[in-house]
């Protein structure tokens, strides 16, 4: 079995050569309003501009830099959310697992599991989402080498689950610093065999450059993502909240909400230019 070069989730089909798909939304689910809020701020406009958009959040952040920082509603108030917001808006819902355990009470209420970068070679983890039947995307470690998600994606695969995303998300280069090589990219595509997504936001991320905190750099976003979208990719992964500077969970690298369409009217024209070459 190989990994799927298209991915289907509900009605959107994730390939390298299809207009890309959307995943975004704010960092961690705050409260049942916030989520639908912003659900419904950026389906307005993604339906605008025939973006396809698959709606992300955390139900629990569970590798904060402080023990005392705000993880989210957790697995059970989320779970009927997450389904109320399928329901109303008619978008598949990504969030992350962290444990081989709670894939499967999981899967009920979304359509994506998410893999966080930290834990992409723990091996249960993988086959537990895998065994679920949902699209997993799983994002690229910041210690990991592009080929070696090969490695990752194929142990995905090799529990029956040919539907996998693998997301660059940049490397650790020093202390508190990412960087995005984009060799990643056409090397990913080419090793993996399935749908590539670049995550613009996490990739500005300064992982603990606060002290108790991550800090970042949102300015950076567009570049990041203009670059990879020039090299064809599937899927877009942009946190975005309304208000970041008081957003509970990585709010300097995520993008303002009301920057957000202004950013994909951009990225659509070199996603075309790329798409087309």
């Amino acid at each position: 079995m190989q990994a799927n070069a298209v991915v289907k989730v509900g009605n959107l089909e994730i390939g390298n050569d299809k207009p890309f798909t959307l995943i975004a939304g704010p960092c961690q689910l705050e409260t049942r309003q916030h989520a639908f809020d912003m659900a419904g701020g950026i389906k307005e406009i993604t339906d605008k501009l025939g973006i396809g958009l698959i709606y992300k959040t955390s139900f629990d952040k569970a590798n904060r830099t402080s023990r005392n920082a705000k993880r989210g509603l957790g697995l059970e108030l989320a779970m009927p959310i997450f389904e109320d917001l399928r329901k109303e808006f008619g978008v598949p819902v990504l969030t992350d697992v962290h444990e081989r355990e709670q894939c499967a009470e999981v899967a009920g209420s979304v359509d994506v599991l998410q893999i966080p970068a930290f834990l992409c070679r723990q091996t249960d983890l993988l086959e537990a989402a895998a065994q679920t039947g949902l699209a997993v995307n799983v994002k690229k470690g910041q210690f990991l080498a592009p080929w070696d998600m090969k490695n990752v994606v194929a142990k995905i695969v090799d529990a029956g689950n040919p539907n996998v995303l693998a997301t660059e998300r940049g490397v650790s280069f020093g202390y508190n610093t990412l960087v995005n090589d984009m060799r990643a990219i056409p090397i990913m595509k080419e090793q993996c065999a399935c749908p590539v997504v670049i995550d613009a936001t996490h990739s500005v991320q300064q992982p603990g450059g606060q002290g108790n905190a991550s800090g970042g750099d949102r300015r950076m976003v567009p570049y990041i993502a203009r670059a990879a979208v020039s090299l064809g990719v599937g899927a877009v992964f942009i946190e975005t909240h309304e208000d970041p500077d008081n957003a509970p969970s990585d709010g300097p690298n995520m993008v303002k909400l009301a920057d957000l369409e202004a950013l994909l009217t951009n990225l659509q024209k070199f996603d075309r230019l790329a798409k087309a070459a």
